[in-house]
């Protein structure tokens, strides 16, 4: 399945959210994220966030797409060098 996830999170937990989240996916703006997992992958990683963050400062959003074929990405301004087709 395609995911994308972002998080806003206090700066203390910052850098070890990013370095758990990328494992798994490919970073495309500081606090954001996509790529294709399986669920099971999935599942490790939202495992991995829960014990990091607190949920009384610290917010993740996981948008999930099971049967995405394929998109279009409009980039405006930086883009990093991501291409502008999600596959």
């Amino acid at each position: 399945m395609f995911v994308i996830l972002s998080y806003d999170m206090r700066q203390e937990r910052v850098a070890k959210a990013r370095k758990i989240v990328k494992k798994y996916l490919r970073p495309v703006q500081r606090s954001v994220f996509e790529g294709h997992l399986s669920q099971s992958k999935l599942g490790h990683l939202k495992r991995e966030l829960e014990t990091l963050i607190r949920p009384e400062e610290d917010g993740v959003r996981i948008y999930s797409f099971p049967a995405f074929q394929g998109g279009i990405v409009d980039c405006l301004g930086r883009t990093e060098d991501h291409p502008d087709r999600v596959l």
